[in-house]
């Protein structure tokens, strides 16, 4: 049954349709303890490299790219991790859950504000108040990807990652098993105006980070995905008024913000992210950017914009995120969640999984990799997370498609049982398994609330006529 629904599933899959270039799967794979013979016997038969260390390049400085540099660099690899805007501002609600600060090390100066109450506004602006059932020490960190970025890459160099001030251009991929990949990219290194140096750089391995509009997906013919606008403006609002920020995020949902999506407004330091997004209208993303300040007007007031932002967010993971040596990660692989479009820590956890597997499989540098190699990440990513992202996109078809259905989420966020299950699976990144008398409960209060909002639409519409 779980292999069935699996399939049925447009996002995460449980295997890559592409074959490994050298190594032929046979049914026999499918007995978990034998694969696992199989791929470690592959990895010992690569050759070993004579005089230097295995050779990877890292395209994109993000925190996919930041985490899989930094992974590499300790565990023994020649790290080159290119990025063009080293002071890139990526339009980003910025919210990472508490597991990301200790998993990934994070000191606490990076977190602008911690978020421990939330709104959830309705499209009839009924707001529920979320976060009650957090613990003392939890809390939903926001951050600025600038910031953030930026220290994961320059932790990235101490550990001994080459980092590139330069654009990728074109990817040259080998003839031959074992033969060196080609990276053009037009270096900008100590160079203070616009033009930069034309230069190639020979490598082993590739891992794309580089976001939505992937150079590296493109030279592996990874396939397209559906993707999102999201549309962000930084306001700065007068200091009375950023009080009520101070630990608050809020979430609108309505046709008005996005047919699709929802906006919102995320505390900063010194400045609040107002924002929304879309996949299906993007030629009205400014209309609904509109709608959404409105709806916070009385409590942005007298703020002015200081940055503003837009950047494309995939809907659902690449046909094909994996091609011999080359492997996809973060939005380039199109890991951000449906319903809450989170992508931060899935781009981080996914490049450091990708670069594990290749520090694994290269022996630390000391061999070349293969594709059965990498292929170990991508069975490990679609094992872990899968659940998350069906989850996720099964409650966006049910709550997202009408503004009945989503007064009858704002109505469900209410429940401190809904509550509790959303925190605990957020914070932690796990699925958490749910009461079964609750889960009953939350069935018939689900269905009770959509007939609710459905029956009030109704009469709304006479009124109207």
């Amino acid at each position: 049954m779980a292999s069935v629904a699996l399939k049925s599933f447009t996002g995460l899959r449980q295997s890559s349709p592409e074959k490994p270039n050298f190594v032929t799967q046979t049914k026999a794979t499918s007995n978990p303890q034998f694969r696992r013979r199989f791929y470690v016997s592959a990895a010992k038969t690569s050759p070993k490299i004579a005089g230097r260390n295995l050779r990877v390049a890292v395209v994109g400085g993000g925190p996919a790219g930041g985490s899989a540099a930094e992974t590499l660099a300790k565990g023994g690899v020649e790290t080159f991790l290119f990025e063009r805007k080293l002071d890139n501002c990526k339009p980003c609600g910025g919210a990472i859950p508490l597991c990301m600060v200790g998993e990934f090390d994070l000191p606490l100066d990076l977190i602008d504000r911690r978020v421990t109450k939330m709104k959830m506004i309705s499209p009839s602006n009924v707001a529920v108040d979320i976060g009650q059932t957090l613990k003392p020490h939890e809390y939903i960190g926001m951050v600025r990807r600038e910031v953030l970025d930026a220290y994961l890459r320059e932790r990235a160099a101490e550990n001994g990652a080459n980092v590139i001030n330069g654009l990728v251009m074109k990817l040259d991929l080998p003839k031959e098993r074992n033969s060196p990949y080609v990276l053009h990219y037009t270096s900008y290194d100590g160079k203070k105006g616009g033009v930069g140096e034309k230069k190639t750089l020979e490598v082993d391995a590739v891992i794309g980070a580089d976001g939505a509009n992937s150079r590296v997906a493109k030279a592996i013919d990874a396939g397209d995905y559906d993707y999102a606008i999201a549309f962000q403006e930084r306001i700065k609002i007068p200091d009375d008024k950023m009080v009520y920020y101070e630990n608050l995020a809020e979430m609108y949902v309505g046709d008005d913000v996005s047919p699709d999506f929802y906006g919102w407004v995320f505390p900063k330091c010194d400045h609040v992210a107002v924002g929304t997004g879309t996949v299906t209208h993007k030629a009205d993303i400014k209309k609904f950017q509109i709608a959404t300040r409105n709806r916070a007007k009385d409590k942005i007031s007298g703020g002015k914009i200081i940055r503003v932002e837009a950047h494309p967010i995939p809907e659902h993971p690449r046909p094909r995120r994996l091609a011999g040596r080359v492997a996809l990660v973060g939005d380039a692989a199109g890991y951000v969640t449906k319903c809450s479009g989170e992508g931060i820590y899935f781009a981080a956890k996914s490049g450091r999984m990708c670069a594990e597997a290749i520090v694994e499989g290269s022996e630390n540098g000391k061999r070349m990799v293969e594709e059965s190699d990498l292929r170990k990440y991508l069975e490990k990513w679609d094992k872990t997370y899968w659940p998350t992202y069906k989850v996720l996109d099964v409650l966006q078809k049910v709550f997202y498609r009408s503004n009945p259905a989503r007064e009858a989420f704002v109505e469900m966020c209410a429940d401190e049982y809904v509550q509790k299950m959303t925190f605990d699976s957020y914070l932690y990144k796990r699925v958490v398994p749910g009461n079964p008398l609750e889960d009953l409960k939350l069935a018939v209060n689900t269905i009770g609330s959509l007939v609710r909002a459905n029956a009030l639409s109704r009469e709304m519409d006479k009124v109207s006529l």
